[in-house]
């Protein structure tokens, strides 16, 4: 009798499994412990992280960016890594919101883990939520704003987006100074969504208040001894080929010779084969030759001779972007001169930036290109300046595209709180007690922005949440006074598409981990010793 009681195995004995309550506990625990890792990142006056590399100590990154932070860390748990892909995702698709979407996800869990222990289904608190879901965004999109017929107000929503982005960086210091210098490098795009067209480069050494925007492509490469320095109205050739066959290199084969006459006569025919590849390049009618390999002596010197301007080793980014830009084509084979297509400037230049020289490509056909030069002080700072910029860039891209704007400053979320309980107060049965938690998760979002900068944020939050019920639509969060304040005056404006996203894939990552019930962890693969 015993033995027809026994649990009959049927997974592998190194295999796992965890059911029912363990497996939920153990999805809620790892989502909001991440959570709770970057909810201190959020907002005007969120803390950064250190992120020092196992493998070289010596590598470490400052950053308060949701996204960088969650890629770049090692996490075991399945729950945790559905939350550092809606966040790239995030990252990916509109390029603001990351710590905002976990953070979201998260809240909604810690609310859904409470339900849970009050014997609540989880389908019960899905169909909850997905309510809830349907009236935060009718709400977020009744209070959308949209100036793209006005041209000044509309660069005016713009450079409020671009505060509002980057005064959670690095660069919150200089927000009016980078928020200007994104919008005219987006702006003059003419509705084109390609950043490809906006080039960043990094210089160390002087202060971020002298970065700027050249209108202009910046290489940061070094033209051939013996070229000319600057070209106008040049005629560009873009290649991706091997110009270093001035030497010996017969590859899988042995030649064998038997007098230095005879060798001499090998490296002859490498150089005459070498040279009559770069008469075929000059007789294109260039006057500048870029590649993206390198260029070695014999090829330097022709081409000086013949006074064409050669740059090597424009790495494939480089050439990638020349190209676009200058209107040319990347080429291989150089036997159809009439089939390649040249590209052209106005004039390229050696220029200095700080202490190095660059090369500058100025009027070029694509006016939409531009350089966004950022200097500082270390490389960390440069690096999380590029990361704010780009942020910046992305959210400023997408609200070219998608011209809506909604208010920032937790005004937003009290409006869709405020919507859902209005929504629970009308629905009977359990149902209500999961849209109450939907609004409760939302309004965690102002409450961990008035934490995360040394505010009473029980105080501010019930204050924000008195004066939306009395109809003060427009009420945000001031956190320069630490009170509340009207979001629009403040000038916090967000993209719409932006909030919508993080509202819906935070929603879809909590309701994706509620529904979670079981956990099966495959046996490691056994590693045979090796007999010799």
């Amino acid at each position: 009798m015993s033995s027809q009681l026994a649990p009959i195995p049927i997974l592998n004995q190194n295999a796992s499994e965890e059911r029912g309550e363990i497996a939920r506990l153990s999805s809620f625990v790892g989502a909001i412990a991440i959570t709770d890792l970057v909810k201190t990142t959020l907002g005007p006056k969120g803390m950064d992280k250190i992120l020092i590399s196992a493998s070289n100590p010596n590598e470490l990154i400052i950053t308060n960016d949701g996204a960088t932070i969650l890629t770049k860390i090692y996490i075991d748990n399945p729950a945790a890594k559905i939350l550092v892909d809606i966040s790239r995702t995030q990252d990916d698709e509109v390029g603001d919101g990351t710590t905002s979407v976990c953070v979201l996800a998260g809240e909604l869990l810690r609310e859904g883990e409470r339900l849970v222990q009050q014997k609540v289904h989880p389908q019960t608190i899905i169909s909850g939520w997905r309510l809830a879901l349907e009236t935060a965004r009718a709400a977020l999109q009744a209070s959308t704003q949209d100036h793209s017929s006005d041209k000044v107000k509309f660069r005016e929503d713009l450079l409020n987006i671009a505060r509002t982005t980057l005064s959670s960086k690095i660069l919150h210091t200089e927000k009016d100074h980078f928020a200007n210098m994104v919008v005219d490098a987006v702006l003059r795009l003419n509705g084109n969504t390609n950043l490809d067209n906006i080039h960043i480069i990094k210089k160390s050494g002087g202060s971020l208040r002298e970065s700027y925007l050249d209108e202009g492509f910046i290489l940061e490469k070094k033209i051939g001894v013996g070229c000319p320095k600057r070209l106008e109205n040049p005629k560009i050739l873009i290649a991706n080929t091997a110009m270093d066959t001035d030497k010996i290199k017969i590859f899988g084969g042995k030649v064998v010779v038997d007098s230095m006459t005879e060798l001499s006569k090998l490296e002859d025919a490498e150089k005459e084969k070498m040279l009559n590849k770069c008469k075929k390049i000059v007789d294109h009618g260039i006057n500048c030759f870029i590649n993206r390999q390198l260029v070695y002596n014999l090829p330097e010197q022709y081409f000086a001779e013949h006074g064409v301007m050669s740059i090597e080793h424009a790495d494939f980014d480089g050439i990638e972007r020349l190209a676009l830009v200058t209107g040319a084509e990347i080429v291989s084979t150089f036997d159809h001169p009439e089939l390649v297509k040249i590209g052209t400037c106005k004039l390229i230049e050696e220029v200095m930036i700080g202490e190095d020289k660059v090369i500058r490509f100025s009027g070029i056909p694509s006016g939409e290109a531009c350089t966004i030069v950022l200097r500082g002080a270390t490389s960390h700072i440069l690096e999380e300046a590029e990361r704010s910029i780009h942020d910046a860039l992305c959210v400023l891209a997408v609200t070219v595209a998608e011209t809506r704007t909604v208010l920032g400053a937790g005004c937003s979320e009290m409006i869709m709180s405020k919507a859902v309980d209005e929504l629970a107060a009308i629905t009977p049965g359990k149902k209500a007690m999961a849209i109450e938690s939907f609004a409760k998760a939302l309004r965690q979002i102002p409450t961990i922005i008035a934490n995360n900068a040394g505010y009473d944020s029980s105080e501010l939050v019930s204050q924000l949440k008195a004066a939306h019920h009395q109809g003060d639509k427009k009420a945000g969060l001031n956190m320069r006074d630490g009170c509340i304040g009207n979001a629009e005056e403040l000038g916090i404006i967000e993209s719409f598409k932006v909030k919508q996203q993080v509202l819906v894939s935070a929603h879809e990552a909590a309701e994706m981990i509620m529904r979670v019930d079981d956990i099966l962890r495959a046996a490691p693969r056994q590693r045979k010793n090796l007999q010799h």
